[in-house]
């Protein structure tokens, strides 16, 4: 065929017409199965007669007519003896004496069409046009409102999300941009923080404080570490990147399993709080990251083999794309690309913006992905979840507790108490600085009043006995410490309460105010152990539970002598009572099917808790009597809508016990709009010089 195609466009360009001229393409067809013979000689009595032959031999209609190659087509046009087919007589001689002539013009529109051809090979290509949609997410299907975070594949056919199942739970979905819906990967329940592998086939992410990896089409997972979050894979597909939650450094583990290694260190003395969402740059020895400090979020680049650090700007969530910049946010959810030097690890140019109004979430994650080919996907809105404090009656009737008061926070995060006589809340809040903070409410009604000025994280309120005071945990010293202020804000200096090498979680005085119980973090026991000390008294904390096992979420009974906590020693998360403090002394199972979040009436007759199906269950259970006894169970109402806990309680009851405090998603204003952009990088060619 590229011989034929060759004798037509000689043709063409010796006599001015084609060989076979028709007014439709069915007319040429026809003339060219009618099989008269061309002759560019006929035409044109100056083409010489090897030229006309070698013509014809390459317009035969059978393949194995053809000349085998260009070359011996070439040879025939060269040689004035060459001959095929019925052979020109009128003007044959004249032909040959005048073809100089013709050769020399045959040889300048060679040239010109070879000039031609390498200017159109060599020359750059047209700008391919930018298109901005906005993708529909179905109900069924919509983002995790508490952390709803995304990847795209390396070409960009798919994109990977953090979404809810139909109970409401976390899942991951995976999108394809050629089908109109997601489909969820197996075996992804409570999943967050997705990451496509480089090849496309796995995907690794966060589920509680575990890092796993599962097949892309789902399946079989396997753990690779424990007490990290936020994956991020090395181009090469060897190793995943993560923010490691003991040391709030980053880290690495072989992609197949493998013992961890240390990639950032955590430098208090100079006001360094926390390493994250890393982004391992091309040829794998390098890194860029977000590193929090007193003035906010800034990128930083760090030499994996060295160890070096260099500072680049201001901003979060960086990503590199394969366009020659790195793509950043700043405080203001803008998104911004500039251009950037992967070998000397600098910013060669100034950033320019990009998108505006993207999602944040509550640790100032900016939610976007980017292929590399061309493809941008980005959330807007707010990602950190609002959330409209409610009250919720036992048969499930709900209300708010001020109209139209909503705020942000996360599974994570965010936290409440209600305080004993049951006239105000306390919470933790996410600032519009990116910082946590608490505020007590005055119920219902009135003053929201802030307690916390300093740290980027005060969370886990918890009254005192007489109501004067909060307890808390806050890392303004640099790790998670026991803190106390007073509930009224008259103190703006908190108080140091305690200190640990580990850091601490869910601190709770007993009932009588003689114990203080709280949940330390371990790398070899995920969520943590549950300790109790007596302040002043002891001068090392009782181990309670935990160990080998995951222990978390606990609560202590009105009466003090027994706690209920969250554990996966049988085999899964249930709910369980032991006594206390002498904990080891007998145990019992409460949930037999899954629980979380157990929280203990004020009455001691009965016991909440979360199940699995995403229900509020009541237990009546017998505290007085030496042994604990439980009875039946009922499902009081559906929790789905209402923000569920990771580690800790997400609601409480009032003092009556006929009412509970809770957070329900505002679905509407969590979910923002999904964009993506087709050629992003296009409108940069103009503005960032590569």
């Amino acid at each position: 065929t590229d011989t034929y195609a060759l004798g037509c466009v000689l043709y063409e360009m010796l006599v001015g017409d084609p060989p076979f001229a028709g007014s439709t393409a069915q007319a040429v067809l026809g003339k060219i199965i009618a099989g008269k013979r061309v002759s560019a000689t006929e035409e044109r009595p100056s083409v010489p007669a090897n030229v006309d032959a070698a013509i014809r031999k390459a317009l035969e209609k059978l393949p194995a007519d053809r000349f085998t190659s260009a070359q011996e087509f070439a040879k025939a046009l060269a040689d004035e003896h060459f001959r095929y087919g019925e052979l020109a007589t009128a003007g044959e001689s004249a032909a040959v004496g005048s073809w100089n002539r013709v050769t020399m013009t045959f040889a300048a529109l060679a040239a010109i069409f070879a000039v031609t051809l390498g200017w159109s090979l060599l020359r750059p290509s047209p700008p391919r046009p930018v298109t901005r949609v906005s993708v529909l997410i179905p109900e069924d299907q919509l983002f995790n409102p508490g952390g709803g975070n995304l990847d795209l594949s390396r070409d960009g056919s798919l994109m990977v999300y953090s979404g809810t199942d139909a109970e409401g739970r976390g899942q991951l979905w995976t999108r394809r941009w050629d089908a109109l819906d997601a489909t969820p990967i197996r075996g992804t329940e409570g999943a967050f923080s997705p990451a496509i592998s480089p090849d496309g086939g796995e995907v690794a992410f966060t589920a509680g404080n575990s890092l796993r990896v599962v097949p892309l089409g789902g399946g079989i997972s396997r753990t690779l570490a424990e007490r990290v979050c936020c994956p991020a894979w090395s181009p090469d597909g060897a190793w995943v990147y993560y923010r490691d939650l003991s040391s709030d450094g980053l880290g690495r583990v072989p992609a197949g399993r493998g013992p961890p290694e240390v990639v950032t260190e955590v430098s208090t003395d100079i006001g360094d709080q926390g390493h994250s969402f890393v982004d391992v740059l091309p040829g794998g020895r390098s890194a860029v990251y977000a590193a929090r400090g007193p003035d906010g979020l800034r990128i930083q680049a760090v030499n994996i083999e060295t160890g070096e650090v260099k500072d680049l700007t201001p901003g979060t969530s960086p990503r590199y794309s394969s366009s020659g910049h790195l793509l950043f946010i700043d405080d203001a959810g803008t998104l911004l690309a500039a251009p950037f030097d992967v070998e000397r690890l600098e910013l060669t140019g100034a950033a320019v913006p990009v998108a505006e109004g993207l999602a944040l979430s509550a640790f100032g994650r900016g939610y976007f992905a980017v292929s590399e080919t061309g493809k941008l996907v980005y959330r807007t809105g707010s990602a950190g979840g609002f959330l409209a404090p409610v009250w919720v009656a036992r048969d499930g009737t709900a209300r708010e507790i001020e109209p139209g008061w909503t705020t942000q926070g996360s599974p994570i995060n965010s936290s409440l108490a209600l305080s004993p006589e049951g006239t105000r809340l306390a919470m933790s809040i996410l600032g519009a600085e990116g910082t946590w903070d608490l505020r007590v409410k005055q119920l219902d009604t009135g003053p929201f009043t802030l307690l916390t000025f300093d740290g980027f994280q005060n969370l886990k309120p918890a009254w005192s006995r007489d109501g004067r005071d909060l307890m808390f945990i806050s890392n303004r010293a640099g790790d998670f410490d026991v803190w106390v202020t007073r509930a009224d804000g008259s103190n703006t200096a908190p108080q140091l309460v305690l200190d640990r090498d580990q850091p601490i979680f869910e601190p709770v005085y007993s009932p009588d105010g003689t114990w203080l119980v709280f949940r330390e973090g371990s790398v070899g026991s995920g969520l943590g152990d549950i300790y109790a000390m007596r302040p002043g008294v002891d001068s090392t904390a009782t181990l309670l539970v935990g160990g080998e096992f995951i222990a978390h979420s606990f609560a202590l009974s009105p009466n003090g002598r027994w706690m209920t906590y969250v554990s996966n020693e049988s085999g899964q998360e249930e709910i369980f009572v032991r006594p206390f403090p002498n904990a080891g002394s007998s145990r019992w199972q409460i949930s037999t099917d899954g629980g979380s979040e157990p929280v203990w009436a004020h009455s001691g007759r009965e016991l909440f808790y979360r199940s699995a199906s995403d229900e509020l269950v009541v237990t009546e259970v017998t505290t007085e009597d030496p042994t604990f006894t439980s009875g039946p169970q009922t499902a009081l109402f559906s929790m789905a809508g209402y923000l569920s806990g990771v580690n800790d309680q997400q609601y409480d009851v009032s003092p009556d016990d006929q009412r509970f405090v809770m957070l329900r998603v505002d679905e509407e204003n969590s979910q923002g709009e999904l964009i993506l952009v087709e050629n992003w990088f296009e409108e940069l060619r103009q503005q960032v010089p590569n």
